[in-house]
């Protein structure tokens, strides 16, 4: 199979687009096209729809279809939209990819096959299981290396599949260890490894721009912060990225360890961008109080998102 290779290497800042729900529970579609607009004018140079942080697994397969058709109508080629196809059955995954492909994407990402903490597909499933993606078309695909999946991608098998599968060349690293496993894959994959991503809110982001990050796929929390962060580690200025860095580091903390995806659509809801914070059921709100602190450290750093639709 012949990939395209008239787009450059995407690189930098791509963010995972939180998905907004009224305050009784359905997708509240005018918050969404609020949400990709507000991403863009925090300068990003991608957006990811359907991820996990999109709350993926509590949407139907028709609210799926929904949410991919307007984001990408609405983004309308102003940046490019990363499309996460991730499902445990091989020819659903297909499917996703080729309606993501039909609607516009840039790109896909998906996770290794797993269901649930025991059923997992092996090296050999896993590696069928892009392959078979992989054909359906030819956009370039991203593997989501993630403790979520309980799948141990080893280097030697990501480099195999990068260099049997040509559209296979962007791996989201995010597992314990992440800067280790950059800089190894780096160095086994070379050229072969044409976009290697940080990922986890960027809460490892220095160390793994150090080891050889080329991007990174935070929340939609704070990316107008983090994107000085990556272009002084870009130019060399590695001192002025650690020190970008530093100023955020309390706030992305906080979100990594306290609050996970709700953390987005808090400080989006404080800043105007959506009307409602809900998430489904059986995620629950924020405790008042950990929503006081992270609004407290939101309120430090000053995120766009937190005043761009006052």
């Amino acid at each position: 199979m012949t990939v395209p290779t008239a787009a450059p290497p995407y690189r930098g800042i791509f963010p995972v687009a939180p998905t907004p729900f009224t305050g009784s529970g359905e997708l509240d579609l005018d918050a969404q096209r609020r949400v990709l607009d507000c991403m863009i004018d925090q300068g990003v140079d991608g957006i990811c729809i359907l991820a996990n942080y999109s709350e993926q697994f509590l949407l139907t397969d028709d609210e799926r279809d929904t949410l991919l058709r307007v984001c990408l109508a609405h983004v309308a080629g102003r940046v490019p939209v990363i499309v996460t196809c991730s499902h445990f059955s091989t020819r659903i995954a297909s499917d996703r990819a080729r309606a993501a492909a039909a609607a516009g994407a840039a790109m896909l990402m998906l996770m290794p096959p797993y269901h649930g903490a025991g059923l997992r597909a092996d090296d050999k499933g896993v590696f069928e299981h892009f392959q078979r993606v992989a054909d359906a078309t030819l956009l370039p695909i991203m593997v989501q290396d993630a403790p979520l999946s309980g799948v141990t991608l080893s280097v030697p098998l990501l480099v195999r599949l990068a260099r049997e599968l040509p559209s296979v060349r962007y791996f989201k690293i995010e597992t314990p260890g992440a800067a280790a496993k950059l800089r190894g894959l780096i160095e086994a994959g070379g050229a072969a490894i044409l976009g290697p991503f940080d990922g986890e809110e960027a809460i490892t982001l220095m160390a793994d721009l150090d080891a050889g990050a080329t991007g990174t796929m935070s929340s939609a929390l704070l990316p107008d912060l983090i994107r000085p962060v990556v272009l002084h580690h870009r130019a060399g200025r590695r001192a002025e990225a650690a020190a970008a860095y530093a100023r955020i580091l309390p706030l992305i903390n906080y979100e990594n360890r306290q609050c996970g995806l709700r953390a987005t659509k808090v400080v989006m809801a404080e800043g105007g961008v959506i009307g409602s914070d809900a998430v489904r059921h059986p995620l629950e709100p924020l405790h008042p109080a950990t929503r006081a602190g992270l609004l407290e450290l939101a309120r430090e750093a000053d995120p766009l998102a937190l005043r761009w639709g006052r």
